[in-house]
């Protein structure tokens, strides 16, 4: 996903989010197996990773940076900072300033209408839809034909215009309808419904969505460093390409293996953390999506545990393991590549899970 628009660089307040640091082997996690990453780097086994950091019950553990990426430095994620959009919807909800994941887009917008496509399904459209990716809108970042893909968006100014202006899309006999699916909803993914969320809860809150952000999000945790992208109508830019410190991150990711707490001070309401993370739509036979969040069952010794994760353009996956109360930011920079997704998978899997001792 390119970055649009300019680039807005905040300083909030001094320090970061503050993590206590520990030794891997006293957190029952194999150095050996961690360490290793690093001479896969240096071989080129793997290829343009920029950071890797694990922590184990709220203690970082591990923390290394490759090529000229070091801690400070505000790494790209692209989508996998989309799930921060979800945070950000929870937040809202718990202020009452939004009434719940069942809100209606289309009121929020009555400045654009009339849409290009007006039919009444449109109007259903809630904010859950743009959550779970599963609107009935044509848009479809994996298909280039669709119109919604959103390297098309970027030519428009008005990108709630150009997702809201949308058809709905059919479904042929061979894909799978919604009252046909394991959740009742299909999935399509699409940066354009996202970044319309961000518009919408821009016009909720009745603030700037990134000062929202502050107060709601980053200051709690102690995030004192961020990069927005920017809409052409100079809005926050939700649908990823947020810029974050590594350790800021892993903080993010930790806030929800946490359930919503941060230092024993909540930060998210509890059960809008556990609503966010299970699953309400299928993506294929091993992946499914709950808030924003991807959900997958991954290889721990003899048997599988469940892995809860941001993911973005590059093969960026932050996130967390509940079950051994691990949390994880694998960054990196491999954009468009063949096989990104898959090279993350493995450092996670051979790396990360391999080293956690029961």
């Amino acid at each position: 996903m390119p970055v649009a628009g300019a680039l807005l660089c905040l300083t909030l307040a001094a320090g970061g989010a503050a993590w206590s640091e520990g030794e891997p082997a006293a957190a029952g996690v194999d150095p050996v197996q961690l360490r290793a990453v690093e001479e896969q780097v240096r071989s080129g086994a793997l290829v343009k990773l920029t950071g890797l950091l694990v922590a184990r019950n709220g203690t970082l553990i591990f923390e290394r940076y490759f090529g000229d990426a070091g801690r400070d430095t505000l790494l790209d994620t692209r989508s996998a900072t989309k799930t921060l959009t979800g945070y950000l919807v929870g937040a809202a909800i718990d202020r009452k300033l939004l009434s719940g994941v069942g809100a209606r887009v289309t009121p929020y917008f009555k400045d654009r209408k009339p849409f290009a496509s007006t039919d009444p399904r449109k109007d259903r459209l809630t904010v859950e839809d743009l959550l779970t990716m599963s609107s009935l809108l044509e848009c479809d970042d994996w298909n280039q034909f669709s119109r919604g893909n959103e390297e098309r968006m970027y030519l428009i100014e008005d990108w709630p215009r150009f997702f809201l202006d949308l058809p709905i899309r059919g479904f042929p006999s061979f894909a799978t309808r919604p009252e046909n699916s394991k959740y009742g909803r299909s999935f399509s993914y699409c940066t354009a419904g996202v970044s319309t969320l961000g518009f919408l809860l821009q016009r909720a809150v009745h603030v700037p969505l990134e000062r929202f952000a502050e107060d709601a999000l980053f200051r709690p945790l102690g995030i004192d460093r961020v990069q927005w992208a920017r809409s052409p109508q100079g809005t926050v830019q939700t649908g990823g390409g947020l810029r974050l410190r590594g350790r800021d991150l892993l903080a993010l990711a930790q806030l929800s293996l946490e359930h919503g707490q941060w230092r024993g001070a909540r930060v998210l309401d509890r059960a809008w953390v556990a609503t966010s993370v299970r699953p309400h739509v299928q993506i294929d036979e091993q992946t499914e999506y709950g808030y924003l969040w991807w959900l997958k069952e991954l290889p721990w010794r003899a048997r599988k545990v469940h892995v809860v994760y941001m993911s973005g353009n590059g093969g960026n996956k932050v996130g967390f393991i509940p079950e051994l109360d691990v949390a994880f930011a694998i960054t990196s920079n491999n954009y468009n590549a063949k096989g990104m997704h898959e090279q993350t998978e493995r450092v996670l899997v051979q790396s990360i899970l391999a080293a956690v001792r029961p």
